[in-house]
């Protein structure tokens, strides 16, 4: 089990950019696939992006292909979300998590989670 501890979140202007930061301590890092989900108002938590443990493999949601960037950092523990041309839609909470094994699109097969940190999108 690992604990997560998002940072980064904020009010942005649409077709601006954030970075999210995702600290894991607890266990270790290297052993787990961690991914970014997000969820909006009455909307179910969806994947964003993914990364498997070695940092080789890395899965996108469409909405968020060729804009978003999630990479990982074994000797500081932390995942990042870089996040670029930000619009209305992109407006969540965004959560942290963790697995182990291969990464997964489905939030039910990441036990260990983050509080979340929100985004938000508006002019």
């Amino acid at each position: 089990q690992v604990h997560l501890a998002e940072s980064g979140g904020g009010l942005v202007q649409p077709g601006g950019s954030l970075t999210l930061s995702c600290e894991v301590s607890g266990d270790t890092f290297l052993r787990y696939s961690m991914g970014w989900f997000r969820q909006a108002p009455g909307h179910d938590r969806e994947l964003v992006a993914a990364i498997n443990i070695i940092a080789r493999s890395t899965r996108y949601a469409d909405s968020a292909k060729d804009r978003f960037t999630i990479s990982r950092d074994s000797g500081k523990n932390t995942m990042s979300l870089q996040m670029t041309n930000l619009g209305p839609d992109d407006t969540a909470i965004y959560y942290c998590a963790a697995r182990r094994g291969a990464t997964s699109s489905i939030a039910e097969e990441y036990p260990d989670w983050g509080q979340g940190t929100q985004v938000t999108v508006s002019s």
